[in-house]
Parts: C-alpha cells; structure tokens; sequence
C-alpha cells in the first residue's frame, strides 16, 4: 500500500479490520461453540461455507449485510460531509438499502440490500419510508437488536479521537432505527470506536471509555463481562466464562436461532444488553488487542459471531492501523465481494479533520463571545432613569 497517516491508515484498519471479523464469522453465525468445533475444529482465517464449498453463501471471505451497511453510512458521510443528525441520516439511509442494487457476494449477484437485511433492518424502509414516522421515534417498537451497532463504526472514525461526541452522534442518528439498548450499544461502540483513534492508548482505557459512557443494563453488561476477561489468558479459554457473564443480561434465547415472538426476547429492557458489544470488548481484552485473536475469540463464539467478530476487528483495527490486518484476508474480501474500501476510508479520514477545524473554529468564535459576556463592567440598572 502506499504510504498514508496514522488516521487513515488507523480508519483503513478499521473498515478492513470489522469486514475481515464479518467474514470470517459469519459461515458459523447462529451456531453453538460445540458445532463450530465438530465443523471447523477453530475458525482461523477465512474458512469455506457451513455447507462445504461453492461459490455462494457466507464463507471464503464474503462479508454481511454488517459490511454492507458499514459502507452505506460511510458513503452517506462522505456525501453529506458533515456531521449527521437524525434527519439527514433518515432521509438519506432509506434510498442505498431500498432502491440502489448493490453486489451481494453471498447471493452472488447485484440486488437491492433489503432483500438480504434482516427483520429490523428492514424497520427502515418501513418506519421511515413506508410509515413516515417522526424520525426521532424511528427506532422505537422495533425489535431490539444489535442491528445499528454493527454499523456504528463510521461514526467513531468521523470523531476520531472524540468518544463523547460520537456517542451522542451515535445516539442520535441510530434513534432512528434502534431503541432501547439496541440504541444505547450502537452510541458504546461508537465511542469505542472513536478512542481507539487515540494514539497509543490502550486496550484498559478503550474498554474504560465505552464502559464510562455506558448506561443501565449496556454498562452493568459490560461491567460483567470485562470483570471475567480480566483473569483469562486466552480466547479459547474465554469462550464459556464471557457466555455465562453475559447470560443474565441477554435477551437472545439459549439456542441462539430458536427465538420466538411470545417471549421477552428482541423486548426494551433498562436492565438488558444486547450480547455483541460486550462480548467483542471481553474478546479484545482476551487477546490483549491483538486483531487476529479478538476476531477468532468473536467467530469462535458462536452465536451472532459475524456481528462480534467484526466488532472486535473494527476495534483493533482502529487502535492498531491497516497493518494489523493480513494483507492475504483484504485481498479475499475485495476479491470476493468486488470492494475496495480504500477510497472510503481516505475520505473518511480527510473528513474527521475538516469537521475538527470546524470545531476548532467555532470554538474560538464562543471563546470571544463568552469572553465579551464575562465583562464584569456591566452594572445592575445603571440604565435605569
């Protein structure tokens, strides 16, 4: 590659980093840690599809609808070139998933996105489109999910650095989509995401932004599932514990693809988590930040692993750059799914800091103002008569 800064190779690293951890979690997605091992034995790189190999499906590098939606949101940045706010975000999210075929490598074909998007993604086209709802209450009724978490990370890299404007960023714009603490995920990792950016941090203080910033059944989550990580060395060995930490807050049933619609499952909850978020940051941990071991801890796992996976990926990606990221998976990925997300992530990038020098500059203009108003030569009713 050729040479690049910090922050972009810090964003390309990202992108890479979450679509490798998608693809190489998704042939095992909703299955039990104990079927992935009779299948797989472990999952350690790009592996073949569940069914054995062809062209099609999930396997040999093809990436989600996770991915997908990761290169949407980051276009729709690159387009607006701005920060997003709920509306804009309504507005233009709706058109890319409903009306713009795309390459879907696992089908094989161009075709719309939201023929590949699961029920509560589908909840844009209907909520915002369809129903015409306020998009402020968007995400509300919606079953809750990890469904606007798994594409936050752009909005962690257009605040690099920032973890407490991305969330709120986050907050706001996914209250579209998402409620509950299907929304409150998607503004923690994107703050995590953001200090990741933060050069030389760590993987302690990561885990201590997003835990800080957490709120409710997201935090108490965290705060289990990061007190379990701490005393394990290794992700194979992490793949029961961080599952038995998290249970209490989950509310995904056991058998991961038997979840009915007469049950607390997909319910709001201030006391619930989703599982995605908490377990990507024990897997990081786990591995100490090591992209490699985060993703094979995450697709190991089971369960929605293309989901954990990428989030772990992402995570480590933007703490350590592209070169984290084995050249061989992103020639897979761009292989197989016909991408290249290096302009994306250039932009992205280039983004982040015209949106800082606006900051900048507006905060030199309140400095003056505030400096004017902090005038202590103004006297009470002195223009009395």
């Amino acid at each position: 590659m050729p040479s690049m800064s910090v922050l972009e190779s810090k964003s390309l690293g990202c992108l890479y980093g979450g679509a490798a951890g998608d693809a190489i979690g998704a042939p095992a997605e909703g299955r039990d840690p104990e079927e992935i091992a009779a299948r797989y034995g472990q999952i350690l790189g790009l592996v073949e599809p569940w069914n054995g190999p062809g062209p099609l499906g999930k396997g040999d590098g093809r990436y989600t609808d996770d991915t997908h939606m990761i290169q949407i949101l980051g276009q729709i940045y690159l387009d607006v070139q701005d920060h997003l706010d709920v509306f804009t975000f309504a507005e233009r999210i709706v058109p890319p998933i409903a009306d713009v075929p795309r390459y879907v490598a696992e089908y094989g074909k161009e075709m719309l996105l939201i023929d590949r998007l699961f029920y509560p993604e589908k909840w844009l086209l209907m909520r915002l489109r369809l129903a015409n709802a306020d998009p402020r209450l968007g995400g509300v009724g919606n079953m809750v999910n990890c469904g606007a978490a798994m594409y936050a990370s752009p909005v962690g890299i257009v605040n690099a650095a920032d973890p407490e404007r991305a969330y709120r960023e986050a907050i706001e714009i996914f209250g579209a989509h998402q409620y509950s603490f299907g929304l409150e995920a998607a503004g923690v990792l994107a703050a995590a995401i953001a200090a990741a950016f933060i050069p030389g941090i760590t993987v302690d203080e990561v885990i201590q932004t997003a835990i800080r910033l957490a709120n409710e059944g997201t935090r108490l989550a965290l705060d289990a599932v990061i007190e379990r990580a701490a005393g394990i060395g290794t992700w194979e060995d992490a793949i029961g514990p961080l599952r038995d930490a998290m249970r209490p807050f989950d509310t995904a049933a056991e058998v991961f693809l038997d979840r009915g619609t007469k049950t607390d499952h997909w319910s709001p909850s201030r006391l619930h988590s989703i599982e995605e978020v908490p377990i990507a940051l024990g897997m990081l941990k786990v591995a100490n930040g090591d992209l490699q071991k985060s993703i094979f801890g995450g697709a190991n796992y089971g369960r929605d692993c293309d989901s954990i996976a990428g989030m772990a990926g992402a995570l480590a990606g933007a703490m350590h750059g592209v070169d984290a990221v084995p050249a061989a998976w992103i020639d897979a990925i761009d292989c197989e799914n016909k991408c290249d997300m290096r302009p994306l992530a250039k932009g992205l990038a280039t983004l982040s800091g015209i949106l800082l020098e606006r900051q900048i500059t507006k905060l030199e203009e309140r400095t003056v103002f505030m400096k004017q108003l902090a005038n202590t030569n103004h006297t009470w009713g002195a223009n009395k008569k």
